[in-house]
């Protein structure tokens, strides 16, 4: 804590992405194993039983480049795109679970909790990644 009593400010980590749906569709289309390659079985699960099955995923797809952005490493050093999942908390609010490389980066950056929001239309999906860190911003 500061000398002056004043709670330290946290340090925050943003990312944001921004996805073309019928892009996102496409490449899936073409490429039939790219789906298992950057969705989880239990994303996967989640999105085939919706309606719009592609907005969703899309908006997942979204999610995992907004984290990368947040945590600096897009897939670099290890990190893939499984190491970050979208799953639902019971309320169908989404949450944030990272494994693998995707862990131990935040783990490094002090990473002691995440928010993510989702949206989607018919034609864009879009994440919003929020990581609150140990450690105060520098004055």
């Amino acid at each position: 804590m500061p000398a002056d009593g004043a709670s330290p400010v946290p340090r925050v980590l943003v990312g944001t992405d921004l996805v073309a749906i019928d892009r996102l569709a496409s490449m899936l289309t073409a490429q039939p194993d790219l789906a298992g390659e950057v969705f989880t079985e239990r994303e996967l699960s989640y999105c085939s039983g919706r309606r719009r099955r592609h907005e969703h995923l899309a908006a997942r797809f979204a999610a995992k480049e907004a984290v990368f952005k947040a945590l600096g490493t897009g897939l670099a050093g290890g990190v893939g795109w499984r190491d970050v999942e979208v799953v639902n908390a019971a309320s169908g609010r989404p949450r944030l679970r990272l494994a693998g490389a995707a862990r131990s980066v935040a783990g490094t950056a002090g990473v002691r909790s995440m928010e993510i929001s989702l949206s989607h239309t018919a034609h864009l999906a879009i994440a919003f990644a929020v990581l609150v860190c140990d450690g105060a911003v520098a004055p």
